[in-house]
């Protein structure tokens, strides 16, 4: 049994996959937990904010149920070719408010898998993520779920991350 750390950039549609894919770890017996960062609320990153306590979030609860997952899934839509900028933040948070050495090891060797509900299709998103996660040191899985409002999820795709993701 794996237990699961769904991160997702966004509510609506994105959140909605996230369940999906909590539903679909569950019902092969594993954890699942969702987050929603938008729900998180983080100021936005800046170097002067990171430096002053009084500004700076306490993000150590998610970095706790990051640490303690076997694997995560992120989704997010594509926003102008790119990530959301709620995903650029969390990760500019959790870089600077930690250690360097503790984000490498939160980071290194975390497998990794990839999701998007996109108006736009969603590759340019999964890249971004893809070179992103890579970059921190994940294992990003090849196998990627892609949906959106001209392509339904495609259920065999999320089972088949679930598994392997649980190895």
């Amino acid at each position: 049994m794996a237990r699961f750390l769904i991160l997702t950039a966004t509510s609506g549609t994105n959140r909605e996959l996230a369940d999906v894919f909590a539903t679909s770890a569950a019902s092969k017996g594993h954890d699942a937990d969702v987050v929603d960062l938008a729900e998180m609320d983080l100021p936005m990153f800046t170097m002067a904010r990171s430096k002053n306590p009084d500004e700076s979030p306490d993000i150590s609860e998610l970095v706790s149920t990051m640490t303690q997952a076997d694997a995560w899934v992120v989704i997010a839509p594509e926003y102008n070719g790119s990530m959301p900028p709620t995903l650029n933040n969390v990760i500019a948070w959790m870089s600077t408010s930690m250690d360097w050495q503790d984000f490498r090891s939160l980071c290194t060797g975390k497998p990794v898998g990839l999701a998007t509900h996109s108006g736009g299709g969603g590759a340019h998103v999964i890249m971004a993520m893809r070179q992103q996660f890579s970059y921190i040191g994940a294992d990003v899985m090849g196998r990627a779920c892609l949906s959106g409002k001209n392509k339904e999820v495609n259920p065999e795709t999320i089972e088949a991350m679930i598994d392997n993701l649980a190895r």
